[in-house]
Formats: structure tokens, C-alpha cells, sequence
């Protein structure tokens, strides 16, 4: 994984397991790696993946049953789509916009790269 300097790498591996998530990789009740798995798997310190399982945890997207591992919280696929969905509303798309009309873009610029996107990932 290439890691970008704006986001810390915890959260960044963080974001990582919440795709995996909502892609179905880890369902809900699925164990995930455990951290020294993720930390080598990551190829980063053990520390990054303990602070990334702890704001998981937080948010309550994994448990932790001890002497176990962690696994995939019930209801974590719904609660991640959900903050995803209002930061996109909220946050994404509002600079979407004003770069949009910056750059005097309109929707009807930008909808046949948006089918094209979608038909490349169903491929």
C-alpha cells in the first residue's frame, strides 16, 4: 500500500479495512487479521496497526474478543457507509463543486465520465 503525507498512515490503514468492509472482503463477525498479521502485511509498525484497531474500536466497526482477536462489529458495514456517506455530501462533493464551477464544469460535463467509471468497475 502507498501512503499519501496528508492522512496518517493509522488512518489510512483504517480507511483500508473499512473498504475491505464494504466491499465484502470482512463481513460482520468475520475475524480480521490479527495485528502483527496486519502489521507485516502493511510492512509498518506494530504501534500504526494497534492506534488503527483502537479507532476502529472506538467507532465501533471492530470488537475485540479477548484471547481471540478482533472481528467485524454487527451493523459496522451500515455505520461505515453512513459516515462515508454524509463526508461525501458534506465535504467531497462541495469541493466537487466549487471546483466544477472554477473550472466551469457543469454535471452534464462530467456524467458520461461517471458511467464510464462505472462501467469499468463492473468489469
Amino acid at each position: 500500500m502507498e501512503f499519501r503525507e496528508s492522512k496518517t498512515i493509522s488512518a489510512q490503514i483504517a480507511d483500508r479495512i473499512c473498504d475491505d468492509i464494504i466491499q465484502g472482503r470482512y463481513a460482520e463477525g468475520d475475524r480480521i487479521p490479527s495485528v502483527r498479521e496486519y502489521a507485516a502485511l502493511m510492512e509498518v509498525n506494530v504501534n500504526t496497526i494497534v492506534r488503527c484497531y483502537e479507532v476502529l474500536e472506538a467507532r465501533r466497526v471492530i470488537v475485540m474478543k479477548r484471547g481471540v482477536g478482533y472481528f467485524v462489529a454487527d451493523g459496522a458495514n451500515e455505520l461505515i457507509l453512513s459516515e462515508r456517506r454524509a463526508t461525501f455530501m458534506h465535504d467531497d462533493l462541495k469541493e466537487m463543486f466549487r471546483q466544477m464551477h472554477l473550472l466551469g464544469l457543469s454535471i452534464a460535463d462530467i456524467a458520461p465520465l461517471f458511467e464510464e467509471y462505472k462501467q469499468q468497475q463492473k468489469s
